[in-house]
Parts: structure tokens; C-alpha cells; sequence
């Protein structure tokens, strides 16, 4: 996993091309601590930061192929995983390549020499990279099937900047960061435009896609889609195969010739990761823990940690536990570094406390596995058994969002008009829903609701796990992000799905040998919050100081007048809270 910047214009060659993508790339350096490099021709430059993770002591990028006379052929900047790289390599031997490391990235450089672009569609990974054919003068930006792996840009003359983060795009002194008004609205209403982003003029390439840059212009493809496909198998013939794919996607995912561990929270998910993880010898694991006492809510009815405690005796594993304290969760410095990793307005101790949990990790592991997505494949949440008609399914619209929205000014909110965007924004989604003739109107709707939570869900979460994870250098692979996987359980029925009348039945009973039975029973419960008084304490007296400076640019966009308001209300209520760390993150990221 790495951090990749660059710039490419088939039309204008740029003299300062090198020193403008070494800048970028200086911008990515938590992303890559181990490597870096700069590739620069006429009319393009790569950058790289490397987190070397196979074969460390080879692969350092931009990798380059030369042809007969030593002129550069193909060059590549490369971020990401490719787990089918060990098969894909043995074909291209085949076909006469020759192959000076270990690495994967060395694969997919040839992989694209020899199949193009159709090299994406054969791997089997998260990642993101650019290539640059040079006797063509053509640019190809890919990104993964689901997203896992960002990649930004924007359009500079005929060509393209790139990088892994807009932090790099603006470091190159070619954009000056401003908001985009669409943006906030995906923000505000708790949805994700694929493509999209916060900031005006950068655009993401939409996961599955290629961006193709050339003397023809500036145009995507896209190389893979969830389609809609009969589904054949019985429940337990389905049970098997999905068992069958996570035995060898894990097996492939615990692949790394550094320190890798899994991380647990005591839930079906992380739990059954780290039971095949562990078949491959020992596992680290770790999970995250609050100071003060817990307080079950509407969402989490008991705490993870008797129920990692069980998973870590029933799979021998050796274990870690990090229990945060109100004032770490708090701290300014934190926050500040959680908002720069996020590049946006971030959520609060919900994300202050990942960033410190893989800032922890990776004092003891480089590479880590996570459960993430499991949800959005198996239909683990809640509202997919009441799925509302006419709306996105989660309920976060009017939790998240329903606190943010209050505290805007009123000319704000009309100008916005997050209620007509949410809607049209939903019409678009439904559009891009494949479907099978014949199927019954509540088959058509299930298969609405899990393309809804694959496209315009997930790709939230996956963005927040790397932004955070990559800014303590840590990579955190998501195996139930294996297109496999995500396609055969896309197909698979709703009935399927609940056989067992509960949530993640398919999983469960895939995984069910592997695990304690008070695992397998355990009620879906989310990534932890903090309970402790303190918590809200800290953060209202940093509200007060915000509210003490009339000048501040978040007054632009909040009224201090609700927010004010709302630190009238009791500390304990969580809404409040969410709307105090809303204002002060939005603060951070505006005056950045």
C-alpha cells in the first residue's frame, strides 16, 4: 500500500513537471514511510511513497520497461494489492516476461504492457495506479472493483493531476482547494455520488473504472459492474461456495512479508477473518475499548470486549487491547489529524478513536485485515428487514445528518436544498440497478437495497478506513471486498440470505464451525462509541472557544445561535454531541 501523485498532458509538455509531482508526492509521505521516487519525461511525471509490503527490498516505483535503445516503454505508479499477482505472474512468464522482484507491482507493470486495458479486469485486488505508455503518449488511471483504494484528479490543460489524496492535487500550486457545493450536499445527506468529492473541480475515478488520457481527449471506461445473474445454487450449496471463497480469499489476504494481524471486535465479521487467518499460523489481533463504564443504546445492546475475549480463547490468538481515554479521543492534535487524514469534516470519536487504533497497531504490524463490508454483502444492518419505499434505506439521514442539518443557517439550507438533492440523488442510484426479467417486485427491491449499500454506502466506509489507516502507515485489507464474493452474494436471494430468520445468515453458517457459539448468536452491534461524561465536557468547552470567535470561517456555513443552543442541552445526549463535533470538525477542515 503506497500513496502515488502525478501529471500527464499528451498536448503541452510542462519543463517543471518533476518538481511539481515531487511536491505532491512530499504531501503523501505517512502513506509511504519506507520509499520514495520521481519519474519525469516531457509530458508526464509520476511520484511515489512507498509502504513496502512485498519484497521490501525491491520494487521501488515508478517501475519502468525499456525497449531496445534504453527509451522508456511503459512506466507505472502503483498503490494497492493485486492477490492473484503469484497466477497472473507464472502466465506472463509464459508469454516470455521476465521479472526482476517479487512484488506484485512488477506484475501489474506487465500485465499492462501485455494485455493494455485489459489488464484491470484480470486482478483480483485493491488498488489504484497510473500507467504511462509512452510510445502512444496515453495515460491510464485504474481503480478497483469497489473502491477500496482512492485515486483523485482533475483536468489541467489536455491532461490530468492525479494523486491518492486532494491534499497532493493542491500541493502543486495548478488548484486552489474551494468547497463544492454538490459535495457537502452528498455530505449533509448522508450519501456518496460516485466520482464525486468536497472539493470543487476534483474528481475520483469511480471504482471499476479507467480513465483514459490521450491526444483523443480525456474519456472513462468502465471495466466491471455488478450484473444481475440467476442464481442457482440451494442454501446449502450456496452455504459451501461462500465458505469455499472465504477460505481462499483469506488465504490470500494474510500473504505479506511483514508483521500482519486482523483487527477483532468481537462480532461475526472480524471474528471469522481472524478464525481462517489463523489456520495459516499465529495472528495478532486487536480491538479498541473505552474508558468508563458502557451504557447500551438502541444500536449497541453489550459491549465487544467479553465477546473478543471469547473468540481469542476458542482461535489461540495473540491479542491486544487499547482502551482510550476521554482526553486522548478529545485532544486538538488528533482531531486536527484525523480531519487532515479524511481530507474532510471527520465523525467525531468514531473516527479519532480508529485513527488511534491503527496508529496503535502499527507499532506492531504493517498490514491488517478488517471485516469491513460484510454488512453491505450479507445484509447485516438492521433497516435492510425495514427497508422504507421511496428512500435510502439507512437510517443515518436522520441521525448524522438530521443533527448537521440543524445547526446550518437558514440561507444556507435553502441554497443547499439537501431534501431535494437526497431525492434526486436516490432517483439516479435506482436508475443504475441491474435487474432480471421476471423477478417478483420484493426481489427487484432486495437487490435495489444491496446495490444501494455497495455503490453509495460502502464507498464512505472504505475511504474512512484508509484515510485513516494510510495515515499511520498502516494497510488494512478488506477481504469481503473480493469481487467474488460481493457477485455471488449480490445474486443471491433474500431468502437466502435470512434462512435462518436472522441478519448474515449465509455467513453465519459458513463460518459457524470456526467460531464460539456466543459469537455466532451475538446481535450485530457497530464500531464502538464512548460513553464517558468526559468526553462531552472536553469537547463543550472547545465549542465555547469556537463560539468565541465571531470570525471563525465555520460561521458561514452553521448558526452560532443553534449551536449555542445545543450546549444548553444535557451532556449525555448523543445527538448533541454529534452536532458539537460536526461543528468544530467543519471548522478544522475549513480554515486548512
Amino acid at each position: 500500500m503506497c500513496g502515488i501523485a502525478g501529471w500527464a498532458d499528451p498536448s503541452c509538455p510542462h519543463p517543471d513537471g518533476g518538481i511539481t509531482v515531487h511536491r505532491m508526492t512530499e504531501t503523501l509521505a505517512a502513506r509511504g514511510p519506507d520509499d520514495s521516487g520521481v519519474w519525469a519525461a516531457a509530458h508526464v511525471a509520476f511520484g511515489h511513497r512507498r509502504l513496502a509490503v512485498l519484497d521490501p527490498a525491491n520494487g521501488r516505483q515508478p517501475m519502468v520497461t525499456y525497449d531496445d535503445q534504453d527509451e522508456a516503454t511503459t512506466v507505472l505508479t502503483y498503490s494497492g494489492e493485486v492477490f492473484n499477482h503469484r497466477e497472473l505472474r507464472a502466465e506472463l512468464e509464459l508469454l516470455g516476461h521476465k521479472f526482476r522482484t517479487d512484488t506484485d507491482t512488477e506484475v501489474v507493470l506487465h500485465a499492462c504492457r501485455e494485455w493494455g486495458t485489459d489488464a484491470p479486469r484480470r486482478l483480483n485486488g485493491m488498488f489504484a495506479f497510473a500507467v504511462w505508455d509512452a510510445p502512444r503518449r496515453r495515460l491510464l488511471l485504474v481503480r478497483d472493483r469497489l473502491g477500496v483504494k482512492p485515486l483523485c484528479y482533475v483536468r489541467h490543460g489536455d491532461g490530468v493531476l492525479f494523486a491518492s489524496e486532494p491534499k497532493a492535487l493542491f500541493a502543486s500550486g495548478l488548484v486552489v482547494p474551494a468547497v463544492d457545493d454538490d459535495g457537502l450536499r452528498d455530505f449533509l445527506a448522508s450519501v456518496r455520488t460516485p466520482g464525486g468529492t468536497l472539493h470543487r473541480g476534483v474528481r475520483e475515478v469511480r471504482p471499476g473504472t479507467m480513465l483514459l488520457v490521450d491526444s483523443d481527449g480525456v474519456r472513462e471506461r468502465r471495466y466491471w459492474s455488478l450484473e444481475a445473474r440467476p442464481h442457482e445454487d440451494g442454501i446449502p450449496a450456496t452455504v459451501d461456495r461462500i465458505r469455499e471463497l472465504l477460505e481462499d480469499i483469506t488465504d490470500r489476504h494474510v500473504r505479506a512479508d511483514v508483521p500482519l494481524g486482523a483487527l477483532l471486535s468481537g462480532g461475526l465479521d472480524s471474528s471469522a477473518l481472524a478464525a481462517l487467518g489463523r489456520r495459516s499460523g499465529p495472528l495478532r489481533t486487536f480491538s479498541v475499548g473505552f474508558t468508563g463504564e458502557f451504557v447500551p443504546d438502541a444500536l449497541r445492546a453489550t459491549p465487544d470486549a467479553p465477546y473478543v475475549r471469547d473468540v481469542v480463547t476458542h482461535c489461540d490468538l495473540d491479542h491486544r487491547d487499547l482502551v482510550l481515554g476521554s482526553a486522548a479521543l478529545a485532544d486538538p492534535a488528533v482531531r486536527r489529524a484525523v480531519v487532515d487524514a479524511r481530507d474532510a469534516p471527520a465523525t467525531g470519536d468514531l473516527d479519532t478513536s480508529l485513527f488511534l487504533l491503527f496508529k496503535a497497531v502499527r507499532e506492531h504490524a504493517t498490514v491488517a485485515l478488517s471485516g469491513e463490508s460484510a454488512d453491505e454483502v450479507f445484509g447485516g444492518y438492521p433497516w435492510f428487514h425495514q427497508v422504507p419505499a421511496g428512500d435510502y434505506p439507512w437510517r443515518y439521514f436522520t441521525g448524522r445528518s438530521g443533527t448537521y442539518l440543524a445547526l446550518l443557517r437558514d440561507d444556507v439550507a435553502a441554497e443547499l436544498g439537501i431534501g431535494a438533492h437526497r431525492e434526486a440523488h436516490y432517483r439516479q442510484a435506482l436508475a443504475e440497478v441491474p435487474v432480471l426479467p421476471g423477478e417478483t417486485a420484493e426481489r427487484r427491491r432486495m437487490r435495489e437495497v444491496f446495490h444501494l449499500h455497495l455503490t453509495r454506502w460502502l464507498p464512505d466506509l472504505l475511504d474512512r478506513k484508509d484515510r485513516l489507516s494510510m495515515a499511520t502507515g498502516l494497510e488494512v485489507r478488506v477481504p469481503f471486498c473480493d469481487h467474488r464474493l460481493v457477485e455471488y452474494g449480490f445474486n443471491a436471494p433474500w431468502s437466502h440470505h435470512t434462512f435462518d430468520g436472522r441478519e448474515k445468515s449465509l455467513l453465519r453458517a459458513a463460518v459457524a464451525d470456526l467460531l464460539p457459539r456466543s459469537v455466532t448468536q451475538r446481535v450485530k452491534a457497530p464500531y464502538p462509541a464512548t460513553h464517558d461524561p468526559a468526553y462531552d465536557v472536553a469537547i463543550r468547552a472547545q465549542a465555547a472557544d469556537l463560539l468565541a470567535s465571531p470570525g471563525a470561517p465555520v460561521w458561514a456555513y452553521l448558526d452560532p445561535a443553534r449551536l449555542r443552543e445545543r450546549l444548553g442541552r444535557p451532556p449525555a445526549d448523543r445527538a448533541t454531541r454529534a452536532g458539537i463535533d460536526f461543528a468544530l470538525n467543519l471548522d478544522l477542515w475549513l480554515t486548512r
